[in-house]
């Protein structure tokens, strides 16, 4: 049913925690599925430097959470922006069609501490 890289950011995910001083904080959630995903980032001239996650939910909301953030890391305000969930699918080498909702969730959660760090800004 999963990947071998999905059961891998599952088991052994990245980047879990927050950020204590976070440039931006972006929390999302789906009704439907009760996943809730909390992204920080750190930014330093324009580039985020550090970016960590809570996720409540199934394992493929926390591999896309995983690998969401390792494609994040070191990559500008508008590079990050510009990553989507088919995106962070690709990366975990697919998605059973009725967890791809979990990939979307990464994107929201990511623009959303983005905007907040714009927002503050």
């Amino acid at each position: 049913m999963y990947s071998d890289k999905v059961m891998d950011h599952f088991t052994n995910p990245r980047n879990v925690g927050d950020i204590k001083d976070a440039d931006g904080i972006g929390e999302v959630g789906n009704a439907k599925c009760g996943d809730i995903m909390k992204m920080y980032i750190k930014v330093e001239d324009n580039i985020i430097k550090d970016i960590k996650f809570k996720t409540f939910g199934c394992g493929a909301a926390i591999a896309t959470s995983s690998i969401a953030t390792e494609m994040v890391i070191g990559k500008t305000i508008d590079e990050a922006l510009k990553i989507t969930n088919n995106a962070v699918v690709e990366a975990l080498g697919g998605l059973p069609h009725e967890k791809v909702h979990c990939s979307v969730l990464a994107e929201q959660a990511i623009k959303a501490a983005i905007d907040d760090y714009m927002a503050k800004k």
